[in-house]
Order: C-alpha cells, then sequence, then structure tokens
C-alpha cells in the first residue's frame, strides 16, 4: 500500500485518478485546508458505491421485472420462513420505506399476484402480507440472481478480508443507529419515497 495525492493508503492495483472521493478530498485539502475531511475517505465512497451497487442490482432484477424497491419486499418475505409473512409496519421498519410508500408498493405486488393482504389469523383488526406461491417463486429466483452480482461486485477481496470488512461495516452500522430497531424518530419512515420504488432506497 502507498498514499495517493488524497493522503490515503491506495491499493497498488487501482490507478487513483479513476479514485473520484480520493480527487476530491485532494480539492478539499488544497482550498480548505483547516477542515478535516478525513471522514470522506470511508463516507464519500460507501455514498458512491451505493449508486454502484443498485445500478448492477437493478440490471440482474430486470430480467425478472423487478427492480430493488419491490424485490426488497418479496425478498424480505420470502427470507422470513414460513409462512412467509409479516405485518406492513414490520416491513416498513426492515426496508426503511414511509408508510404510503409501502402501502403502494404493496398494492402494486397484490396486483401483480406475488402477495396477498389478509386479516391477521391472532388479531382480525390487524392486516399482514404474506407471499403467495407465484412470490414465492419470482423471489427465489430473483434471490439467487442478486446474491451472484453481491459476491461479483467484492470479488477483488479475500475471504479474509471480506469477513474483515463486514465486520467494519458492521460496527459502523450498529454504532450509527441503523440497527433497525434504534433509529432516531426523523428517519424511523426511511426516505421520503412517494410510491416506494426510488432506486435509491436502499435497506440494510
Amino acid at each position: 500500500m502507498t498514499q495517493n495525492a488524497a493522503g490515503n493508503l491506495a491499493s497498488p492495483d487501482i490507478d487513483p485518478a479513476f479514485d473520484i472521493v480520493g480527487r476530491g478530498m485532494a480539492q478539499w485539502r488544497r482550498q480548505r485546508p483547516d477542515i478535516d475531511c478525513s471522514g470522506k475517505a470511508i463516507v464519500g465512497r460507501i455514498l458512491r458505491l451505493q449508486d454502484v451497487i443498485l445500478r448492477a442490482v437493478n440490471v440482474a432484477l430486470e430480467r425478472h421485472g423487478l427492480r430493488y424497491p419491490a424485490y426488497a419486499v418479496l425478498a424480505t418475505l420470502r427470507a422470513s420462513g414460513p409462512p412467509f409473512r409479516m405485518s406492513p409496519s414490520r416491513l416498513r421498519e426492515t426496508l426503511l420505506l414511509t408508510s404510503g410508500g409501502t402501502s403502494n408498493l404493496l398494492a402494486r405486488l397484490e396486483g401483480r399476484g406475488w402477495l396477498v393482504r389478509r386479516a391477521d389469523p391472532l388479531d382480525g383488526r390487524a392486516v399482514i402480507v404474506e407471499l403467495t406461491e407465484a412470490g414465492r417463486e419470482l423471489a427465489d429466483q430473483a434471490m439467487a440472481d442478486h446474491a451472484e452480482v453481491e459476491r461479483e461486485l467484492v470479488r477483488m477481496f479475500s475471504q479474509a478480508e471480506q469477513g474483515a470488512f463486514a465486520a467494519m461495516l458492521s460496527r459502523m452500522l450498529v454504532l450509527n443507529g441503523a440497527s433497525g430497531t434504534s433509529l432516531p424518530r426523523d428517519r424511523a419512515d426511511g426516505p421520503e419515497a412517494g410510491d416506494g420504488e426510488a432506486d435509491n432506497e436502499m435497506p440494510a
């Protein structure tokens, strides 16, 4: 590892000229040397990677007629295990969607025959969301492609590096209150998303 112009450790297998965040940090340090912008080395790159990741994931999901927010609902229900059902409020908490965005998204998925909303058998006053057989089949297919894309996105790291990186990201998420259970009130409903189909919604 060597230090690049931004003052960060640079990997020998990449050209620093292609690191837009590193170039931006170098500009900050020239123009505002009084500001410690070291956090950008991580936060700035995470923000850039969000766009890279979502583009790659949405390309893989297109073959299934899905985009990420719709897929995330189906995959979350599928991963919850039999009987593949959750309350709308639990889905909102897990996926960081707004109440209105969740309702619109669930209505569209129900219209496609991928899930149903029914009375909760344990509380007739409440509603639960449940995958249909078609929804489970679609989720199973899309989840395999999603996982393949994720593996491809981290292919440049060894297994040991992936483990260390995952541990650091987990620590950053939890200690910044993004565990899914301790979000500040103004973030608990997630970004304002209209119908819930915004490409930049990526739940944890």
